[in-house]
């Protein structure tokens, strides 16, 4: 592809520095460690992004059992009926997965397909939801598509038991075309009545979905101009088929990867007809995201708002508190406080991102989490994270030396890292409590 598309290659205008390794990792990633970053510094924009990619680029925090470990507790969570367990689950994933844009790609699809467990009240099924989006998240669009049409946690929250021949219910039909393929304006409301019995037979019950042909309106409909006898599959091959797809996943995934107002619509259209020529082959659009100039320009650093989950995830994973980790219950009872309830997005149009999750009281939020964080009451018992010996352990290699203030900034701030009084002296505890009172903390 060329204009903004095109593959970065680092000049003197845009040199691969650490400000842009940083940014790598805080847009695909959850954060990187000071270990992480330094190898991709050496090791320049393409291995550092191959790595992102292939899953490889965590160094620390580590675990040959992670899958095993991963899905004992995501099972024991979902058997509990303790809704914070699995919240907790998922962030267990996030900081320790080794693949974490897949994580971060699987958080993506969890606010495209907004379901929440408020209303499903099954958290086998939050939880089965949640492994397809990981298992699908940078597969073909279809694929994932077509699992979610029979999805019975996203058939319960849009109502599908309801949807019968002679009675179609038009919830997952509405969503469906507004939210997960076409967006607002490229559907009439008769389309929708139409997709609607497209939709009708299918029922859930004991967490398993079942088509009943009975219950099915198998008369011909027309939708988008087309008439044929369609059904669930053949609705998702008509609307996976429509430029407009492809235009709201070229979004969706910007929405994720660049800033706010970086994109133009054109920009936007330009990656959306590689999707289309590619069947919405979501990795290779993420891989042109990632490895473009675009991607790397100066106004795509640190001009996108990060939600909780990653101020959290990438707070804790930056000071390398991965050996002896904070309590994930109370990680996901931060998330919640901060605004990202996860497994219970506020509506079927998911979160909003961006500046809306800044107002008064998140803003206090944030600052107090890092306050709780250094006075280590993220862990159960108090354990107080050590800041000098991070300092120390990573000033051993270092030619020259960094102040505390200098190191601190790279790792928990977007950009440059310069913010308030760039000389400040003092304990390092200090430093994070102060970095974090800045309102670039809130910026990646």
């Amino acid at each position: 592809m060329t204009s903004n598309w095109q593959p970065y290659t680092p000049t003197e205008s845009l040199p691969w520095n650490l400000e842009r390794v940083k940014h790598l990792h805080r847009r695909a990633a959850f954060g990187a460690t000071w270990t992480e970053l330094q190898q991709d510094l050496r090791d320049g924009p393409e291995a550092s992004v191959t790595r992102v990619l292939e899953g490889t680029s965590r160094i620390q925090g580590q675990r040959d059992d992670f899958d095993s470990i991963a899905k004992i507790i995501g099972d024991s969570a979902a058997r509990s009926e303790d809704e914070n367990r699995l919240k907790a689950w998922w962030l267990f994933r996030m900081l320790f997965t080794p693949d974490p844009l897949r994580e971060k790609l699987a958080l993506m699809w969890h606010n495209h397909f907004a379901t929440s467990n408020l209303k499903v009240k099954d958290l086998g099924m939050m939880l089965r939801q949640n492994e397809l989006f990981r298992q699908f998240a940078s597969d073909k669009f279809g694929k994932l598509l077509h699992e979610m049409l029979r999805d019975p946690g996203l058939l319960v929250w849009l109502d599908a038991n309801s949807n019968r021949v002679g009675h179609p219910n038009e919830n997952l039909a509405r969503e469906l075309m507004e939210l997960f393929t076409l967006g607002i304006g490229n559907y009439s409301e008769q389309d929708v009545k139409e997709a609607a019995r497209a939709l009708t037979g299918w029922s859930i019950k004991a967490g398993a979905v079942t088509f009943h042909p009975e219950l099915h309106d198998a008369e011909p409909k027309t939708i988008l101009g087309q008439t044929d006898r369609f059904d669930a599959e053949s609705l998702a091959e008509l609307l996976l088929n429509q430029d407009a797809t492809s235009r709201r996943l070229a979004w969706r995934l910007c929405d994720l990867l660049m800033g706010e107002g970086v994109v133009d619509q054109d920009t936007i259209d330009e990656l959306a007809s590689g999707l289309r020529t590619r069947q919405l082959d979501i990795a290779w659009a993420v891989e042109t995201v990632l490895r473009s100039d675009f991607f790397f320009t100066e106004k795509n650093i640190g001009s996108r708002v990060s939600s909780p989950a990653e101020y959290i995830v990438g707070t804790v994973r930056s000071l390398e508190l991965i050996d002896k980790p904070p309590s994930t219950l109370i990680l996901a009872e931060w998330c919640s406080r901060l605004g990202q309830d996860l497994f219970r997005p506020p509506n079927v149009g998911g979160w909003k991102g961006g500046r809306s999750w800044l107002n008064s009281r998140t803003l206090i939020g944030r600052a107090n989490f890092a306050a709780t964080l250094v006075a280590g009451e993220l862990h159960s018992p108090v354990q107080p994270p050590d800041l000098k010996r991070l300092l120390a352990m990573h000033n051993e290699s270092a030619e020259p030396e960094i102040t505390a203030y200098e190191f601190f900034a790279t790792l928990l701030l977007s950009g440059s890292g310069v913010v308030g009084n760039a000389g400040t002296s003092g304990d390092p505890e200090s430093i994070v409590i102060e970095l974090f009172s800045s309102p670039q903390a809130c910026l990646m």
